[in-house]
């Protein structure tokens, strides 16, 4: 059954009315286990502000959702920036953060669950450091580095507001909250946090305790995770063999015990070879670092967390000329394959984001990982196969979380024949 709701489709379908919970190493969706093929297209907020632009938005959920992908990791954040969310502290744009609702009940519509992260450690769209400009703006003259956005009580602050403001909004399509939304998979502190000024990891894991239980206390229906790209710490220097490199040790974060937070449900790792291993390294290289790296995390998950590994970030660059597709599609089939093997033996290791994916006319917001799946059609299948065989392992019976309110699109349907 189908329901209009504004323009916006609900479904009686168990699927799109639960939220995903946790059980141990397991995710959880409707009593089954639930593996995560998913993508990044952190593009959607931006997007979504123009009316022009908005096809593009049902155009790639449309295009995952033929490929049975089922969560999409975005950015809800946009400090200061061009077509800000967060215009000023605590001011936020209304313009904006209607298309922001536009594209959680776009997902919903279409069967998919969205990863929600809520600042970036990076530049881009604002993220800490403009915190840290606007505090100097408020005559805060203290501020030492951008690492003060994880101490400085006036930007904690500031954060907490923002927090309080995107958890409790009210869908004006959909008029439900988004804390009581089950589109949200989860929620996400913040985009490969970082704290490289203090090595020993203190500053950046009082922030993560800090803000974590800050969440719970307003929304403790959804998942929560870090964001963090997996390096191993000082609380575990015996893992430093399965880092990059000596540098990543020092950059703040520390993997076992950020995740170890007790409001934190599930660990996030990211898988960039290209960008952290030396220039010259081969694919075959690659694959063993990676091999490495992820039978790591899934052990940490469960020998010593008891909670999830989502490898929310992975992909190969092409501006190695010695990289062909052919070798962008083994390598991503081999993290596909390490995937699998822990969802048969109902291991910790819950899932995987490519990053990242577009629709047509989209080249300016591509980067060296970017891909149009259906101008791929080798990397089109194979994310397809994945989720296929992923969902035969959670048991999904007639594809039921593929299906949405274009049901009569049959071919943007997965179907058991597919598979």
């Amino acid at each position: 059954m189908y329901i209009s709701i504004g323009g916006f489709g609900t479904h009686e379908k168990e699927s799109q009315l639960s939220f995903v919970g946790r059980e141990g190493t397991q995710f959880i969706n409707n009593g089954k286990p639930f593996y995560v093929n998913g993508w990044n297209s952190y593009w959607l907020l931006i997007q979504s502000v123009e009316e022009r632009n908005r096809p593009r938005i049902t155009a790639m959920f449309e295009s995952a959702a033929a490929m049975g992908l089922t969560v999409c990791r975005t950015w809800a954040f946009n400090d200061g920036a061009y077509d800000a969310l967060q215009i000023s502290p605590g001011k936020f744009d209304e313009r904006v953060f209607k298309g922001l609702d536009m594209v959680i009940a776009e997902a919903q519509r279409h069967g998919i669950k969205l990863l929600l992260s809520l600042i970036n450690d990076w530049s881009d769209f604002g993220g800490k450091i403009q915190y840290v400009k606007w505090a100097k703006e408020a005559g805060l003259n203290s501020i030492s580095s951008n690492d003060s956005f994880f101490f400085d009580p006036y930007i904690r602050s500031c954060f907490k507001n923002y927090l309080k403001t995107i958890i409790t909004r009210k869908n004006h399509l959909t008029g439900i909250e988004y804390r009581d939304d089950p589109t949200i998979f989860a929620w996400e502190l913040m985009n490969e946090p970082r704290c490289d000024s203090d090595p020993s990891g203190t500053t950046l894991q009082n922030w993560i305790e800090e803000m974590a239980s800050y969440v719970k206390t307003i929304d403790n229906k959804h998942l929560l995770t870090v964001g963090i790209e997996g390096f191993y710490g000082p609380s575990s220097s015996h893992k430093f063999k399965f880092n990059p490199g000596e540098y990543f040790k020092n950059l703040g974060s520390d993997f076992i015990q950020n995740s170890e937070v007790a409001a934190i449900d599930f660990c996030s790792v990211h898988i960039y070879p290209d960008l952290w291993l030396p220039a010259k390294t081969t694919l075959l290289e690659k694959k063993i670092f990676v091999s490495n790296w992820v039978i790591s995390h899934i052990k940490d998950g469960e020998e010593v967390l008891n909670k999830p590994v989502l490898f929310t970030e992975f992909g190969l660059s092409t501006k190695n000329n010695k990289t062909s597709y052919s070798h962008r599609d083994e390598f991503y089939k081999h993290i596909f394959d390490l995937i699998y093997k822990s969802a048969l033996n109902k291991g910790a290791g819950a899932g995987s984001f490519i990053w990242q994916l577009l629709v047509d006319g989209m080249d300016n917001l591509s980067d060296e990982f970017g891909v149009v799946p259906k101008k791929r059609p080798t990397l089109y299948r194979l994310l397809k196969g994945q989720s296929c065989r992923l969902a035969k392992v959670s048991g999904v019976k007639k594809w039921e979380w593929f299906h949405s309110a274009f049901e009569s699109k049959k071919e943007w349907r997965v179907s058991e024949g597919d598979c």
